[in-house]
Parts: structure tokens; C-alpha cells; sequence
């Protein structure tokens, strides 16, 4: 029997909800929370968070040191999460009184990065493009003036982006690709208060994103105006698929003005990813999972977790209700399928999912989203989960590990500002 039947019958499987030895697989736990009452007061106790995010900041020291070989991974699962963690907490206003420690613990963690590669220049998530833009903020914010040489290094990637194929494996997605380095680039413009690409440079790398989306497409018969793959797969999802694409095309600031017939397709193709989410609340994880009868992964990297932010930031720009109504179906999911045992981490765990419901009370002001946060991170100190949730491959980054956790738990103590790391949706960036 050929290794493609037999790895074709395990996705089978996999998709079906099988292991591929044949038995369920059990994805969630159950959640054991009553729904959130209109008459409910809800009480988030900073203590009692910030005991919990001292306990984690203890341990993601003392098992990830600061060190070369740890470098690998970058934003993703390397020490540059854990610097960002550092600088998260830096800027939250709750903890001001240990921004100093903060700061310099987030550089001591990013200097190895600094000094030794994480693998692809140019790569935002797991390489050394994200590397830079951390070092820029942290530097700007300890008032060291070596940010501008990291700014300098952030831009020195740019005509990278302008080669139409400078990446076989898909060049457009967040991770590796051109929406990752915008992305880095809008934050830095945030955080530095300063244009780091100026709107100009940033539309050129826009047009090579729509144009491969629109060659792509048409090769492949696509029903979606702009369609990406990522190493031959066509990703729907944040991680590595069209949604978050979608949402950075739509976030750089004047960039639907500016190409009217780009804009034309980037909200035809918003529509169509809308139009995919099933009566659950859920999306594909990929177009070849068009027609299944039931989507397993309910993760921030493939299903509705990640995909809401499209619909968050299409329902912003469009001002239609449908985009709204979509986010809060992928918050019912969420709320019924979305305590991983996947482990604590952003990507695909607890954190990740519960960034969800602070999107949903940041887009509503809801209360309702912010107590089932609250709840999510009440489950992550639960018995069940400490004992039974699986530990992460990276347990201490940021991505799929405490360090993200971190973050998740800062952010309900301020939920006004609560972000999804570099998934911000409601910064307009056309005012520094």
C-alpha cells in the first residue's frame, strides 16, 4: 500500500474526529460553567491575577533561560516570546510599579536573540523580522536610542517582500510571509509612534499580496477572488491562511482608497470566507474541509477562534451587522468547545480561545464575554485542567505556551485594551 493511501486515510480520520489507531478523540473539556446572568455582577480580582501571573512568570524563568540555543522559534516558541511577554506586562498601567524589572528581564531574554538568528530573516513569527520589531519597542521604551538600528534592520527586509516568489512555500501568510512584516510594521507604528514604512511602501507590498491571491485563484478555479496556499494547502484560518490576510489588507490604513479594484476583491473575498461559517459557529480549516459535515478545531490558528478577528475587522470597516452577528456565533462555539486540552497557550489553547470573549466585549461591551473570560481563566487553575490538559510542546512560549497565558490574564485586568498579540483590530494607524 503506497504512503499516500495510508497518510490519506489517517487525514481521513483526523477529520472525522478519529485518532488515526481508530478511537475519538476528545479535543475540549467540558465546561462545567453556568452562563453568564444578566443580573450578574462580575468581579475580576486583580490579586488574585496577579498571584496567578507571578506563579507563571517563575516558572517560564526558571525552565526557558535566556540563552543562544533557545533562540530558535523566535515571536512563535522561542525567548523572543518571552521578552514580549515582559514588554506586555511593561505596558500594562496595573503593573507600573515593575515596569523597570520588567523591561530589563524582557531584554535579557532578547539579547540572545539579538546577537544569534532564529532561522529566516525575514520571517515575523519565527524569525528574526520579529526580533527586530520586539527590540525596537523595548529599546524605545527603556529610552535607548538604539532602537533606530533596530528599526533600520526591520526595514532593511523590505525589498525582500516586493519579489513576486521569494517564498515557494507561500510567501503572503502571517508566520513567514508579507502579512506577518506588515503586521510588525503597524505595531512598531504604534508602539514607536513613529511611520516605520511609510503608507506608500506599505501599499506596494498590499498590491504584491492581492496579486498573488488573484493569480493563485485563477490557476486554481478558486470560488474566493484572492486565494493563498502554504506549502500546497489552502489555509482558511489566522495562522497561515486567508483570513488573516484579509484582515491586514484591511487594516493598513487608506489602502482600500488607494486601490479601489483591490478593495473590490478583498470584500468579495471577506463575503465568501463569511459565508462558510457552518450553523455552529465554526469555519474550515482549510477549502479541502468545504462540505464536511463537522470542523474539530476550534484553535486561534484553524477555526472560528481566529478567523472572528476577520469578522471583527470586517464588521468595523463595512459597518455591516452580518460580520458582527458571525463574531458572536464563533463566541458560542468558543464558549461550548473552546477549553482546550491542547494545554494554556494562544495558539491552539485556553488563553488563545479566551482572547475571543474580550474581543466580543471590546465589539459589544457585553459583560456577558468578559465574565466567560473571566471563566476561561478561572479553568486554567481548575484541578481538571492541571491535571488532565496536555503539556505543550514549547510549554513556557508564547504562542503555545505560559508566556501567552501571561498576556491573556494581564488583559482581563484592563480588558478595555485587551489585544490578541499583533492581531489588534481596532487601531486605525492613520494617527500616531
Amino acid at each position: 500500500m503506497s504512503r499516500k493511501i495510508v497518510s490519506f486515510r489517517i487525514l481521513k480520520k483526523l477529520l472525522s474526529g478519529l485518532s488515526p489507531f481508530g478511537y475519538k478523540m476528545v479535543r475540549y473539556f467540558q465546561n462545567p460553567f453556568e452562563d453568564f446572568r444578566p443580573d450578574a455582577v462580575v468581579a475580576v480580582d486583580k490579586v488574585e491575577i496577579s498571584h496567578h501571573i507571578d506563579d507563571y512568570i517563575k516558572n517560564t524563568v526558571k525552565r526557558l533561560v535566556p540563552s543562544h540555543k533557545n533562540v530558535e522559534g523566535g515571536l512563535y516558541v522561542g525567548i523572543t516570546g518571552v521578552a514580549y511577554m515582559f514588554y506586555y506586562l511593561a505596558k500594562n498601567p496595573l503593573f507600573s510599579e515593575n515596569k523597570k524589572n520588567y523591561l530589563e528581564k524582557g531584554m535579557e531574554y532578547l539579547k540572545p536573540a539579538l546577537e544569534t538568528s532564529a532561522g529566516d530573516r525575514t520571517s515575523f513569527l519565527l524569525g528574526d523580522a520579529g526580533t527586530y520589531a520586539l527590540a525596537a519597542a523595548l529599546f524605545k521604551e527603556m529610552g535607548d536610542d538604539q532602537y533606530i538600528e533596530s528599526v533600520k534592520a526591520y526595514k532593511s527586509l523590505y525589498n525582500s517582500y516586493l519579489h513576486p516568489k521569494f517564498l515557494k512555500c507561500g510567501g503572503d501568510e502571517l508566520f513567514v510571509g508579507r502579512s506577518g512584516y506588515i503586521a510588525g510594521a503597524l505595531w512598531m507604528r504604534r508602539e514607536l509612534k513613529t511611520e516605520v514604512l511609510t503608507n506608500g511602501e506599505l501599499y506596494k507590498i498590499c498590491d504584491m499580496i492581492v496579486a498573488n491571491g488573484r493569480e493563485y485563484s485563477k490557476k486554481h478555479k478558486s470560488p474566493c477572488p484572492l486565494m493563498y496556499h502554504y506549502y500546497n494547502t489552502e489555509y482558511l484560518g489566522a495562522a497561515h491562511g486567508v483570513s488573516y490576510i484579509l484582515q491586514i489588507l484591511l487594516t493598513v490604513p487608506g489602502y482600500l482608497e488607494f486601490n479601489k479594484s483591490a478593495a473590490a476583491d478583498i470584500k468579495a473575498s471577506t463575503e465568501f470566507i463569511v459565508s462558510l461559517q457552518t450553523d455552529e459557529g465554526n469555519w474550515p480549516c482549510c477549502m479541502e474541509e468545504i462540505g464536511l459535515s463537522d470542523h474539530k478545531l476550534v484553535h486561534w490558528c484553524h477555526g472560528a477562534p481566529g478567523t472572528i478577528y476577520l469578522m471583527a475587522k470586517a464588521f468595523l470597516v463595512f459597518k455591516d451587522q452580518k460580520f458582527l452577528d458571525a463574531c458572536i456565533r464563533a463566541g458560542e462555539i468558543v464558549w461550548r468547545k473552546g477549553l482546550l486540552r491542547k494545554g494554556p497557550g494562544l495558539c491552539h489553547g485556553v488563553a488563545g480561545n479566551g482572547y475571543v470573549f474580550m474581543l466580543l466585549y471590546r465589539l459589544t461591551r457585553d459583560n456577558k464575554y468578559l465574565y466567560r473570560a473571566k471563566m476561561f481563566a478561572d479553568f486554567l487553575n481548575s484541578d481538571e485542567f492541571l491535571r488532565d490538559a496536555r503539556l505543550p510542546d514549547n510549554p513556557e512560549s508564547l504562542y503555545e505556551g505560559t508566556a501567552g497565558t501571561v498576556c491573556f490574564l494581564a488583559d482581563l485586568l484592563v480588558p478595555d485594551k485587551a489585544e490578541f498579540p499583533f492581531q489588534d483590530v481596532f487601531t486605525t494607524y492613520d494617527k500616531l
